[in-house]
């Protein structure tokens, strides 16, 4: 089986779709596809009918082994992002939300990840209410010492006749209960400035709750950067100041009409916010 460093494995997006390591279609029971397996986990599709919109709630349900982790949507210095696409007619991918993530940190990586089993919520469209079927193709990195692309196809059908699917309805309950807060004036960055070299990013954060533990503040720039080095920090009770380091950006990078997100994860409560520039 070919494999690939976690160190190296940022460059598992430019040659991943080259690298199937498990694909997979097998008949499924309604409203859930078989699990595909790899050496690292496994992961499933799930879904529940169009409505009469055709509006359709699903998931992407990633189980990783004992050890092994996969990856947010912007991993870190090395990962995969997990993409999703549908190839059923008439089937569009409208939204992919994340999960609060960990921020994962040793003496050789430095990634955005999670290391238990996760849901990404799926929000899709079907222009027939009367889709029989659903079929997908997921890519995913999943990553132990060794870093894995994993491909899968996935299809499941739905039931024609009218019935309850409690095991479904739960399981993407929980996913999306996992997603971030939004913004609230409890909770917020009430100010973020980009240094003029943009080197660093100056964030001022409302937090819910008096403490004394500095947060965690993940910052999503241009795509595929991640920023999380956090230089100077001080909080007082609900009051935080934070200075992140800015990495690498793109060559000749205008930051004015970009939008970044900030992810600030407080104890057991997170938000994601946009970060806009003019």
């Amino acid at each position: 089986m070919q494999t690939i460093s976690r160190v190296t494995c940022q460059f598992c997006s430019a040659f991943g779709l080259l690298v199937v390591m498990l694909q997979l279609s097998q008949p499924a029971r309604a409203e859930m596809s078989a699990w595909a397996d790899n050496e690292g986990g496994r992961m499933r599709l799930i879904a529940l009918p169009p409505d009469a919109t055709g509006s359709i709630r699903a998931g992407l349900q990633i189980e990783p082994k004992p050890g092994w982790i996969t990856y947010w949507r912007e991993p870190g210095n090395s990962g995969i992002p997990p993409q999703v696409g549908f190839s059923s007619e008439g089937v569009s991918l409208d939204k992919m939300s994340f999960p609060t993530p960990k921020h994962i940190v040793d003496d050789k990586v430095d990634e955005v990840a999670y290391d238990a089993s996760v849901t990404f919520p799926l929000q899709l469209t079907a222009k027939d209410p009367a889709l029989h079927e659903l079929k997908a193709t997921a890519f995913i990195g999943i990553c132990k010492e060794i870093c894995i692309p994993f491909q899968a196809e996935l299809s499941l059908t739905f039931e024609p006749s009218a019935r309850s699917r409690p095991e479904e309805e739960k399981i993407l309950r929980a996913a999306e209960a996992t997603l971030p807060e939004a913004a609230s004036s409890e909770f917020k960055v009430s100010d973020h400035r980009l240094s003029p070299d943009m080197k660093e990013l100056s964030l001022t954060v409302t937090l819910p709750e008096s403490g004394e533990t500095a947060p965690e503040v993940i910052v999503a720039g241009p795509s595929g950067h991640v920023f999380t080095k956090q230089t100077a920090t001080h909080r007082d009770g609900q009051s935080f100041t934070t200075t992140l380091s800015v990495g690498k950006l793109p060559k000749a990078y205008d930051i004015h009409g970009k939008t970044w997100s900030a992810l600030v994860i407080d104890g057991s409560r997170a938000i994601e916010t946009p970060l806009a520039f003019e």
